[in-house]
Order: structure tokens, then sequence, then C-alpha cells
């Protein structure tokens, strides 16, 4: 007969060191301590299954087996359709579930880890290895069940946040084979009636390619008009033409306090007649808007780590307005040009800034930040920085944008990415020059010519952009040429000495380095026609 042991054993499972370690040497234990802990990290319930209630490790290694099976099918899923995990993930529901998931895997496993350490017995092991094997049971179940349950936060958090900025009405479809979105930076700062959007661009991408263009929209521009289907139009049956005060981001004011009920079921109103007045003004359809208040903006950017440009020109920190007069201050300092690294501080003032340039400098910069934005604001940056984005985002955004198109709009933003965004600004220097005034007057069948032009010249849309570069810049020429012949006239009047005369006049009188302190003390003495000629065209900028 064979020797049974207590319980009915065999002899053989008695010695068994895994099951019975108490008849097993001190080394032995220690070594089986480990790689129980091994198995419970690698294969959950393949502990219990050697060692334990083989009825646990069988249910264990069967949620094991079914998480591996969903891990796969979701990294085949993600190679062929990743945006619909995305989508999955974004849902009321379907991201609820994954929350509900993760934290029960979490508690479960977290749960395998204690009864693991029950198996191992520590009361067996040697004095100086129950502390080690006590560690690392707590590492373990940290690198675990922790990562799965701030996983389950994380995206508990991010549900919160997407369902309060992202609206859950239907998806809609492209326009033209483009999406067409209006983005907005709101100041409803102090002095200031109602929210006004000082920042207003369009950004179109092709729904197949994501080749992007980006409208920039000044806010002085005048006489917007309004689609036939808009409730606006029977405001203003002639475009927003009420003259001066009628500029295009006094729109949003003047509906929000007058004309709310003209747009019944929107959660913004304002928001809602700005999409009508930029369909308008480009000839496109505005399917979706995005107001970022600017307010906000600072700690935003923040979230994100900051940006990067490439500045053309110096840009100043406005001081606080002198009272009485519509004048600051000097600056509180300088965006100097080149590549700068600005946190939020800096880059809301390099996009609002318009001290000693024009407005149309603004936005061109203005577009600068947000292609920074689009371009910086990457996979690995969202994942290391979710939380602070998703509470940044949360305060700063509102939008009509469904949530249930996040995923398709997330693979197309990535396909954006890889490619030039190219710029139109509706004024100058695209439209003429501050002097035509273009934004008074606008010419809108050349608005809706050239922004078709953006989009069928995507090879090569520089043609649309040179078109207005010429005046600027044989304006610029000819000022300077005027001077160069008061100068050589004062010379010999040959045409040698045309030419020697603008060597001489550099060597006489060299130019003054451009510095921090040499504008500081120009901002000073009040010479804002030297710092207006300085900081011209301070809007030319680029993402490195």
């Amino acid at each position: 007969m064979r020797n049974t042991g207590p319980g009915g054993n065999s002899g053989y499972g008695v010695t068994d060191p895994v099951r019975y370690p108490q008849s097993a040497p001190a080394p032995v234990r220690t070594k089986r301590a480990f790689v129980l802990l091994l198995l419970t990290l690698f294969i959950p319930g393949s502990a219990q299954l050697v060692a334990g209630n083989r009825s646990l490790g069988r249910k264990a290694l069967a949620v094991t087996l079914c998480v591996w099976a969903v891990l796969i099918a979701a990294g085949i899923i993600a190679l062929l359709n990743w945006p619909f995990l995305v989508n999955i993930a974004t849902h009321q529901w379907g991201s609820l579930v994954l929350v509900v998931v993760l934290a029960a895997l979490a508690l479960f496993w977290a749960f395998l880890f204690i009864d693991t350490l029950r198996i191992i017995r520590p009361s067996l092991l040697a004095p100086g290895m129950r502390p080690i094997v006590a560690v690392s049971l707590v590492a373990l179940m940290a690198l675990t069940t922790g990562t799965l349950g701030y996983s389950a936060y994380l995206l508990n958090v991010g549900r919160g946040t997407l369902g309060s900025i992202f609206e859950t009405r239907p998806a809609f479809d492209p326009v033209d084979g483009r999406y067409n979105f209006l983005l907005m930076g709101g100041d409803a700062g102090a002095g200031r009636t109602g929210l006004r959007p000082d920042s207003i661009q369009v950004v179109s991408v092709d729904a197949d390619t994501g080749k992007t263009v980006m409208f920039g929209i000044p806010r002085n521009f005048q006489n917007a008009q309004f689609p036939d289907d808009s409730p606006m139009k029977q405001v203003y049956p002639e475009g927003f033409n009420c003259g001066d005060e009628c500029i295009i981001n006094a729109l949003y004011v003047d509906v929000e306090q007058n004309y709310a009920h003209l747009y019944p079921e929107a959660k913004d109103p304002g928001a809602e007649a700005m999409k009508d007045a930029v369909s308008g003004i480009l000839g496109i359809e505005i399917q979706a808007y995005a107001l970022v208040d600017m307010g906000g903006f600072e700690q935003l950017v923040d979230a994100m780590g900051g940006i990067t440009i490439d500045a053309g020109n110096w840009v100043p920190i406005s001081n606080r307005t002198i009272p009485g007069t519509n004048q600051h201050y000097p600056p509180k300092g300088w965006i100097a040009p080149g590549v700068q690294e600005l946190d939020g501080y800096h880059a809301l003032w390099y996009a609002r800034s318009r001290e000693f340039a024009t407005d149309y400098d603004r936005v061109q910069r203005q577009q600068c930040v947000m292609s920074a934005m689009v371009d910086q604001l990457d996979p690995a940056t969202v994942l290391t920085r979710f939380q602070q984005l998703a509470a940044a985002g949360e305060q700063v955004i509102r939008t009509d944008i469904p949530s249930e198109q996040l995923g398709s709009f997330v693979s197309l933003a990535m396909k954006a990415k890889d490619q030039k965004i190219e710029k139109l600004t509706i004024g100058p220097p695209d439209f003429g020059t501050a002097a035509d005034n273009f934004v008074t007057y606008p010419d809108f069948n050349l608005i809706h010519t050239r922004v078709q032009e953006m989009f069928t010249q995507e090879e090569d849309t520089k043609e649309s952009k040179s078109a207005a570069e010429p005046k600027k810049s044989s304006g610029n020429d000819g000022g300077s040429g005027s001077a160069d012949q008061g100068t050589s006239g004062s010379g010999s009047g040959g045409d040698s000495g045309g030419q020697e005369a603008p060597a001489e006049e550099t060597q006489a009188a060299p130019e003054p380095e451009i510095t921090e302190e040499y504008l500081q003390q120009l901002a000073e003495i009040g010479d804002t026609a030297t710092l207006g000629a300085l900081l011209e065209d301070n809007g030319e900028c680029r993402v490195p």
C-alpha cells in the first residue's frame, strides 16, 4: 500500500514543498515565496492553482485568460480602427463600464496577492526574509492594483470632464469633404460688457487626409454677412452693419443680450450666431465651435507643459492702462525673437498683445500659438499630464462638438499633425494693407474665392498667399527707395553716386542694436513711432 499522510494525502504530496512547505528547508521556502509572488504577478490565479485553493485558482485563471483575450482583441482593433477604441473610452456608458471593470480587476488582483501571502505562510520563513517578502508584496501590489486603480480614477476624471465640455448631440458629417470648426478666444475681463471673442479662427480639416487650413478673422471685421437660413438674417438682412459698434467681436454680446430667443435650442446663442456670421464671411458652413476663456488659457498651456514657437520679432507684455487715457504704462517685459519656449503667461501675452503693432499681427500670432498647441499636444503629453489638462479644459473650454465623434476627430488630428497648416488672414497682409480698410468694407466675393483656392491648392498654397505679398513688399521698397534717392541726390548725382551712397550712409550712421533695454527706453520716453517701425510685422512666426 502507498503511504498516506494527514488528510489522506500520499507521502509524496506531504513532502511536496510547493503545497506543503513546512517540511522544506528555509532556502526552499524563500524561493517558493518569490515564485508564488511572480506567478500572481504574471499569471494571476496560478499561485492558487498550484499551492492554494484550486477552485479559486481556476476562476481567477479564467478571468486572466479573458483579460488577455480582450487585450489581444483591442490590440488588433487598434491596428485596424483605433478611433473605435477612443469612441468607447469617451462614450458616456462605455467609459463607465471601463471604470467599473478596471476598479473590479484592481480589487480582485489585490485579493489574489493577499491570498498569495496566506499561501506563502510568512511564519515559516526565516526571520530576515519576512520583511523582504512583505515589501516585495506591497511593491507588486502598487505596480499592478495601483496602476489599474489609478487608470480607473483617471478615466473617471476624463469621463466627468468630457461630459461637462462636450455635447451629446448627434454626430455631423463633413461638408464638401471638410470639417469646419470655429475657435474663439473670449475675454470677459474688467471694464468689458460681456464676453467678447477677440481671437476668431476657423480650422478647416480635410476629412480624408487631415490637410488643415486656418483662417484668421480680425476682431474689428465689419459688415459680416449671415446665411439665408440664419435667424440673424431677419435682424441684419444687410449684414452686421450698424457702424463702428458692429465689429465682429461685438456680435456675441449683442446676441446674448438682445437676440438669444432666436436660438431657443442653443446652449450658447452667442456662439451659434458667431458660427452663422463666420459662415457668411468665408462662404463655408461652420459645423461646430470651441470657445476658450482667455483668462484660463494660461492654465491650459501650463497644463500641457508650455509651447515652443519661433517668434519673428519682439512682442511687448503690456502694462496696465494709464488712468483717463487709452495708453499703457511702459511694458512689463518683452518676448524676444527666435525660438522661444513659452509658459502659459508668456504664450497668452504673445497671442493677445497688440501694443505698438496691429490687430492683424496679433491674428497671425494667435494662429501660430494655436498651430503650436496642435503640433505639440501629442499622446505622451496627454497621458503624462492628463489630470492637469482635464482640470484646465473643464474650466476654460466650452464647445458643441459631439462627444461621440471624439474618436474620429482624434484620428483626424493625428493626421493633421504630420502636415503643414496653411494660414490665411481675412485682412492685412493677405488682403491689402491696413490703410485699405478692407475689414471695414470687405469684398466677400474675393474672400470666398480665396478660401476655395486654399482648399484646391493643397500641394502648393504659396501662390494664393503671394497675391498680397507684392503689395506689401513694394510699398516698403518704395519707401526705402525714395529715401535712397534723396540721399544720392545730395551726393554727386551720378549713377555711381546713387549706388555708393547707401554704403556710405550705413558706415556713417549704423543702426542701433535692438535689445530689450533699447525697446524699453523707447517705451519710457513715449517714442511710439519708432517702436511701431521696429516692431512692424511682429506677427511673423512659425512652429519650429
